[in-house]
């Protein structure tokens, strides 16, 4: 009975450990949890060029306004462009591959976007903000401007070759402020297939195009 009562206790404690089991209730229907791959350093600036303009249209990336980062990870200029096109090099801090290119009439935009979550306002909050400041008119918006991305994992860029694998996914859109069904004639449905209209009628509003995750 003694050895019966030893090994019920031994098999309640590790039920009741997620430590020793990998998992907690929260995680439990997650699956495992597979180790991301970290940057080990900041790109020269010519690989972080290559990676940015991925982003943008072929014809627009030779022209384009590139920012990027120093040894130190601070956002600066690497090349000053010589069309409208703006693109923002990977972050090296991050845990994915992800840049984005956009119409340079959406950097007031993007920039207190990022001078924003600098400070630590993020998410709810950081649009809260950014609409408020779009519509006592301090951030000015355009009537329509595109933005293109590149989202995948940090083994989808190859700094050697300056080449995006087809890990890295596409989105595309318009952002078109304050647009809706009504004023626009497009879907305020989210589709794979046709553009829609994402956030309508806020200062974010823009138009996706294309498949994409929804």
């Amino acid at each position: 009975m003694r050895s019966r009562s030893l090994a019920l206790a031994v098999l309640a404690l590790l039920a009741g450990s997620p430590a020793l089991f990998g998992q907690n209730q929260a995680t439990h229907h997650a699956g495992p949890v597979a180790a991301k791959p970290s940057k080990a350093t900041v790109l020269t600036p010519a690989q972080q060029i290559a990676g940015a303009v991925a982003a943008a249209p072929q014809e627009m990336r030779e022209g384009a306004t590139v920012l990027g980062y120093d040894a130190g990870g601070v956002l600066g200029l690497l090349r000053k462009g010589t069309n409208d096109i703006v693109c923002l090099a990977d972050d090296p801090k991050d845990d994915q591959f992800h840049t984005a290119c956009y119409h340079k009439s959406l950097e007031p935009f993007m920039a207190r976007g990022r001078e924003l979550l600098a400070q630590g306002v993020k998410g709810s909050a950081r649009d809260s903000v950014r609409n408020a400041e779009i519509v006592s008119g301090k951030i000015k918006m355009p009537a329509a401007a595109a933005l293109y991305t590149l989202t995948g994992p940090v083994s989808s860029f190859n700094p050697t070759t300056g080449k995006v694998s087809d890990e890295a996914k596409p989105l595309r859109s318009i952002y078109v402020p304050f647009a809706t069904a009504a004023s626009t004639g497009v879907s305020e449905k989210p589709s794979k297939y046709l553009p829609w209209i994402m956030l309508p009628g806020t200062a974010k509003a823009h138009i996706m195009i294309g498949a994409h995750e929804m």
